[in-house]
């Protein structure tokens, strides 16, 4: 049977303050279900919270041509504890990638100069394994037909929010992390 907790116990019990709380809640972070107008928290579901939060923190690489979607995914992620590089243009991204190893790589399909598709074919030549999500406001096009040729990856459509950035990010590095702790044990 599941604990449930008020707001103000989960306040004390996360260390935050109640407006905290609330705010988070409304905003999607924190877990929670309304009974009789009033928010409660699985203990379950918090802990399970916490762990996902505290774990699969990793180098974050985002390529969209427009800055506030760059700056969307820079600040939710970073809130995240995530380490966060932006590119503007695939050629930038594909500088970051020669210097750096990310744990997943953000890719706006539909960009100028080398779209998506393209960079992502340069990307699996430098790292074959590397979880790459595409982010589409065109999910049925050349461009994704292109990208699904060199091989999978998640797809992340347009529009989204800061709880949809989160999730995918969660999800990704979460099944990274996972298929690095198995790889290593074989």
């Amino acid at each position: 049977m599941a604990e449930l907790l008020t707001t103000k116990e989960i306040a004390e019990y996360l260390k935050l303050r109640r407006e905290t709380v609330l705010r988070k809640v409304k905003e999607g972070e924190i877990p929670a279900v309304k009974i009789g107008g009033r928010f409660r928290f699985d203990k379950g579901e918090i802990d399970d919270w916490l762990h996902q939060r505290t774990a699969a923190k990793g180098r974050i690489l985002v390529v969209d041509d427009e800055e506030i979607v760059r700056q969307l995914f820079k600040e939710t992620l970073q809130r995240e504890g995530h380490r966060v590089i932006t590119a503007g243009s695939g050629n930038e991204a594909l500088k970051f990638i020669s210097d750096w190893d990310f744990d997943l790589i953000f890719l706006d399909l539909k960009m100028p100069g080398l779209n998506g598709a393209e960079t992502f074919r340069r990307i699996r030549q430098i790292n074959a394994t590397v979880p790459i999500v595409i982010i589409t406001g065109f999910p049925i096009s050349k461009l994704m037909e292109q990208a699904l040729n060199e091989g999978p990856f998640g797809v992340m459509r347009k529009p989204f929010d800061s709880s949809d950035i989160r999730r995918a990010a969660g999800s990704f590095l979460q099944t990274a992390e996972v298929r690095n702790k198995l790889s290593r044990a074989f």
